[in-house]
């Protein structure tokens, strides 16, 4: 009996050479294109491919909703960023890609599931790490981690040439081999003359959300977008209204408002964001199996939901929970660039930010102008900024004498060391 597996198809170049492959194997291949909402792709095309090619069944999973409300949302609240930079953008898809697999080959009894990444990337330790946390007798076949796969295909020219032979359309070419991801939430380009770092990528590079900050319109643009407890809920362009003349105790989304679903507000500012330059980075990053590799990402929307967060949090959040978020922060991006979504730690992690998060509700404006995103201003029902306090001038319970006191008793640490180890000055 033929043993049936499900392919993580993308119609990509991998992907593509993988429903040959897998079929010259043995194998029936159900293709699963998990929509992600991957901007530039035609899901007709792509299905009419992978039938062309001999699949058994070509299918579409739905998940951009899921992706940004379950999946992205939540790494936003962590502010984590993958060494400093990286928003995350392809890492927070991967478990979300293997779970939609997972669900497939239970309905057409797949005893496999099967990844074009390679045995040198980051995305095969992000597939099986999710797909055996839910499933730990799934069957995983990494054709790039197969001895006889890559005699065959030793490298992306031969696979390009197959593809010519049997037909089969990709984006790649031998002109321009570098390899692209996309999702909503960004896209990545990396591979072929990428590959050096000394080679400016923006003029290879096509890009798919955005222009460059140089052909970026010559006006500010301003957007606001609204948050509940930390979770974007609204979008909506030019300046917004809380605070302003109105009742600033009680938190109102606009009837105004461009987007109000999860995956609506992302594509939404990818669109105001990508007009105005907004989200490109080039990073040479650490990948989770230890090499370096160079990447450039774009990921418009996703900037400017971090940059708003980050604002409205200040007015918010105190000091202590938010450095200790801080601190956490670089292990969560840690965690989701390696793939260890599905796990105890990363329970515990979410349960910790969701309940730190309550008080981050109100809106923020931002001015998008070539490149950057700039806080225009900030309101919140929960805002801990007490102006009278803050001020310069007089006002408010704090007295300034208090302060004598309290730095004699931080200072006493550092005078009796003083006494017993005099420093040189």
């Amino acid at each position: 009996m033929t043993e049936s597996v499900v392919l993580m198809y993308s119609g990509g170049l991998d992907t593509s050479v993988l429903v040959g492959w897998l079929q010259d194997e043995g194998y029936e291949v159900h293709c699963l294109y998990v929509d992600l909402g991957q901007p530039c792709e035609d899901r007709e095309a792509i299905m009419k491919k992978a039938r062309d090619i001999g699949a058994a069944s070509a299918e579409i999973a739905d998940v951009r909703e899921e992706l940004c409300s379950d999946f992205a949302f939540p790494v936003l609240q962590w502010q984590a960023k993958y060494e400093t930079i990286y928003l995350l953008g392809t890492s927070i898809a991967r478990p979300l890609i293997s779970k939609a697999c997972l669900q497939r080959a239970k309905e057409v009894g797949a005893t496999a599931i099967a990844h074009g990444a390679t045995g040198k990337g980051n995305d095969q330790c992000r597939f099986q790490l999710a797909a055996e946390a839910l499933d730990p007798n799934v069957k995983m076949i990494a054709p790039w981690r197969m001895e006889s796969f890559r005699s065959k295909f030793p490298g992306r020219s031969e696979m390009l040439d197959y593809c010519d032979a049997k037909q089969i359309p990709v984006k790649a070419t031998a002109s321009k081999p570098y390899s692209s991801d996309e999702n909503v939430l960004h896209i990545s380009y990396e591979a072929g003359q990428l590959e050096d770092p000394a080679i400016d990528g923006i003029p290879i590079i096509d890009f798919g959300m955005t222009v460059s900050p140089q052909e970026a319109p010559d006006e500010e643009e301003l957007v606001t977008i609204w948050f509940q407890s930390g979770v974007p809920v609204a979008v909506a362009n030019g300046e917004g209204g809380m605070g302003k003349g109105g009742d600033s105790s009680a938190f109102r989304i606009p009837h105004s408002a461009l987007a109000t679903s999860a995956c609506d507000i992302v594509t939404t500012l990818n669109e105001i964001g990508g007009r105005n330059g907004i989200g490109r980075i080039d990073i040479v990053e650490n990948r989770f199996v230890g090499m370096k590799s160079r990447g450039v990402y774009e990921a418009p929307g996703m900037t400017c939901l971090y940059a708003a967060h980050l604002a409205l949090e200040q007015l918010t959040l105190d000091r202590d929970l938010t450095h200790l978020r801080d601190r956490l922060s670089p292990e969560v991006a840690e965690m989701v660039y390696y793939g260890f979504w599905y796990c105890a730690k990363m329970d515990a992690l979410m349960a910790f930010i969701n309940d730190c998060q309550q008080p981050v509700t109100g809106e923020v404006t931002l001015g998008l102008y070539k490149g950057n995103a700039r806080v225009i201003s900030r309101t919140s029902p929960n805002s801990l900024y007490d102006e009278a306090i803050a001020s310069m001038e007089s006002g408010g319970d704090y007295n300034q004498t208090d302060a004598e006191g309290f730095l004699r008793i931080l200072g006493v640490p550092l005078r009796v060391q003083g006494g017993v180890r005099p420093r040189i000055y």
